[in-house]
Order: C-alpha cells, then structure tokens, then sequence
C-alpha cells in the first residue's frame, strides 16, 4: 500500500515511518523540513504540490499538530489550535480534490477531549467529554476544545470515498531517548517519581507496538469508523503507574509531590501542570469489541519492557 503521513517527522511518525515500510509498505512522509528521500516539503496550511501524494495513495494518516509539551501562553494555545485544524482541514481539502482519493483517513486526535474523572472509565460510547468539569482549570477546557475542533475539521470534510476515523490516544510510550518514557524513568531513578497530589489520578496510556499494530489494525477494517480510542485497556491510578515504573528500575522508595509542587516543577520545564494532573481513565472499547489483541494491556508488563530496551540504548 502507498501510506502517506503528514506530520510524520516527529517521534510517532518515525516509529510509523519505520515499521510500515519494514513491513513492505511505500510511506511518504509530508514535513515542514524536508531532509530525506520519502520526505516531502509542506506548511500544513495551504494547497500544494504536496497534495498529488494522496492523490491515488491508499491510506493517509495525519499526525500534524504543535506539541503540546509547553506552557499553555495564550500564543502557544493559539499555535496548537491552529496547527490542528488547519492540517486536518488541507488534508481534508486534499482528499476532496483527488481524482483517486485514499481508501481510509486516520487523524490523530487525543485522549484528552474525556473528562477528568475517577469514578468510571471513558470509552468512546458512554465516555464523558471534558469541558465542563467544575474541578477544571480553564487551560483545561481549553485543551478539551482543541481536541473538539481538531475531530470537528476531519467529519467536516468532503470526503464521501474515504473512511474517516480519529484516533483518540493516549500518551505513547517508547523508550527513544528525550521521550515521555525517558523522562518518567529519570524522575522515577532519580527517587521523586512518586505519587502527585495523592496519585489517584489515571494515567492512560498505550506501549509503542501496540500503537503501531492497532493503525495497521484500524486500515484493514473496513466497517470501523468514526473515534477510537487508542489506548491499554487498564489505566492505573499514578501512584501505582509510578511504583511499577520505580520498581523496574530498582527504585523502591520516591518522594511525593502536592499540587502546587507539581505546578512548580511544570513552570520550571517549561511544561504545563495538566500532563501531570487530569485524570485520563480511557479505555479502547471500540478495539476491544473489534477483537484486537494488545501485546502489552498491563503497566506492570510493559514497563519492564521499555526499561530493558532503554537500558540497552
């Protein structure tokens, strides 16, 4: 199959990049700074000779948008809504134009449009969409609208010969060095990787393979559509995330953080507290029924697997 990724540069569509053409497929990759052959020059924005890649292409999966590992300025709000939902509307103008579009379209999207909650996990049907929480911070909601806008730009599209689906997912862990699984084992090793705030909130999140298997999943099954939550099936309080990850590094004992520790120490990375406190009890019920097979569904299991490998690099 011809897969093009636009977005594909940053770590996730480098790990698509690698495993789809390992597994024989023709990846192109849509980047800002092409620097490779398979890469082609894009601004995620406006119409271009990019947009003859999808034409005839068997399945695009966009991965554009700006990290969302900053401080939430209003600029850097701005920057993340717009990458979004102007990449999502070009590939979605794309499409609509080709004489022979794509078969299917995944876009990314995020865990984060589900509500912060403790009380019952969010699946994609009887899952509570966030926004509206009375606990939430504004730069919450906020992020709450730009996953609502970001699914909005791809259903919007006139794409009656594509499957569509928006990929809901969790934070993905691999243990490439400067990544969120490298930086959790630096502060789980360095013994203040403990619970925040009381640990109970949830941390939803999906092994590297498991993501990789579930899009080669997702592009063979021709009756799903619509929002999937990429995700493990068994999120865990952080409190207990952490102990395990404490535990394959050898780590029994970590200082606890309060709330505004925890804020304090997202100011100094320049990060925002959020990543560390909302509460994402996401389950990929969807898959599930769908009949995939997770290689990693526990923490415990996974975790010992990403240390081996990260000690190994």
């Amino acid at each position: 199959m011809k897969i093009v990724i636009p977005g594909g540069s940053g770590a996730l569509g480098t790990l698509l990049d690698r495993s789809l053409t390992a597994a024989g497929h023709q990846v192109t990759v849509l980047t800002r700074r092409p620097t490779g052959p398979r890469q082609v020059g894009w601004n995620g924005r406006t119409q271009g000779a990019w947009a003859a890649e999808l034409d005839g292409s068997d399945v695009v999966v966009n991965l554009a948008g700006r990290s969302v590992n900053c401080r939430y300025t209003q600029e850097n709000q701005r920057a993340m809504m717009d990458s979004r939902v102007d990449s999502a509307r070009a590939v979605g103008r794309a499409i609509a134009a080709a004489r022979r579009p794509p078969a299917v379209w995944l876009q990314m999207s995020t865990a984060t449009v589900y509500a912060h909650r403790h009380d019952a996990p969010n699946g994609e049907l009887d899952g509570r969409i966030g926004g509206t929480e009375p606990d939430a911070p504004a730069s919450w909601r906020y992020s709450v609208e730009i996953a609502r806008a970001w699914e909005e730009a791809q259903a919007d599209a006139d794409t009656p010969h594509t499957r569509r689906l928006a990929l809901r997912t969790a934070v993905v862990l691999g243990p490439e060095r400067g990544g969120a699984f490298d930086s959790l084992s630096w502060l789980a090793r360095l013994g203040v990787g403990g619970p925040i705030a009381g640990g109970a909130q949830y941390v939803s999140w999906i092994h590297e393979q498991d993501f990789v298997s579930a899009v080669e999943f997702l592009i063979a099954r021709q009756e799903l559509s619509g929002p999937v939550n990429l995700a493990a099936p068994n999120p865990l309080p952080q409190r207990e995330f952490m102990r395990e990850l404490r535990a394959g590094w050898g780590m029994p004992l970590a200082l606890p953080a309060t709330r505004w520790m925890a804020e304090l120490g997202a100011f100094a990375l320049r990060s925002e507290s959020e990543l560390l406190l909302k509460s994402r009890r996401v389950v990929p019920a969807r898959l599930l029924e769908a009949g995939f097979s997770f290689a990693y569904p526990d923490w415990p299991q996974a975790a010992r697997n990403l240390v081996r490998r990260l000690r190994g690099r």
